[in-house]
């Protein structure tokens, strides 16, 4: 499966900015801590990509349609595991082994929390944020309040990580990858 191929079919069942731009900033995110940790950044960044496949026309169905749909490019198995695991306990059964499942299970729901404190700020990105602001706005359950909080302490309880540990981490993530994701969303919607 090759990225244009990933990208094809993300588009296919995604039309909305937010859910492609989220598809984007988990890619870019998954990318950054494979090269940390030393993994194929390719397979991490596609899992990423494609987390959310079936989210946006399939709400109701989430995780259990994504296999059905990655089948139109032939996803493996080990990719196919990955995209369902990542929402364990919510509404999938299929629990995050690989230490890249229990990153993607942490970061999904902590990348959207860190856009939206992000989209507060004066500067509108990433690249100035703090890991003391982010906690603020983790405090304050109204503030994005889709976001599970209970599910961003689980997968750093997963990681064996602290959470400033894992907060830090993933706006470092975000920050480098912040400028790809804006061009890569252009290109998407042309």
């Amino acid at each position: 499966m090759t990225r244009e191929e990933a990208i094809t079919l993300l588009k296919k069942y995604n039309k909305e900015e937010f859910h492609l731009r989220h598809a984007l900033t988990v890619e870019q995110v998954m990318r950054w801590f494979a090269k940390e940790k030393g993994y194929d950044e390719e397979f991490w960044g596609l899992v990423g990509l494609l987390h959310d496949i079936d989210f946006e026309k399939y709400p109701d169905e989430h995780c259990k349609k994504a296999p059905e749909l990655l089948a139109e490019i032939n996803a493996s198995d080990e990719l196919v595991h990955a995209v369902c695991s990542h929402a364990y306990g919510i509404c999938s059964d299929i629990k995050p082994e690989h230490e890249m499942e229990k990153i993607l299970f942490a970061v999904d729901e902590l990348t959207g929390l860190i856009w939206a404190a992000a989209k507060m700020r004066p500067s509108k990105s990433t690249k100035d944020m703090e890991v003391s602001s982010l906690k603020k706005k983790f405090k304050d359950k109204k503030f994005a309040a889709g976001c599970s909080r209970d599910t961003i302490r689980e997968g750093a309880e997963q990681l064996g990580w602290e959470l400033n540990d894992l907060f830090e981490q993933t706006i470092l993530a975000m920050r480098a990858s912040e400028d790809i994701v804006e061009k890569e969303l252009e290109n998407i919607k042309e």
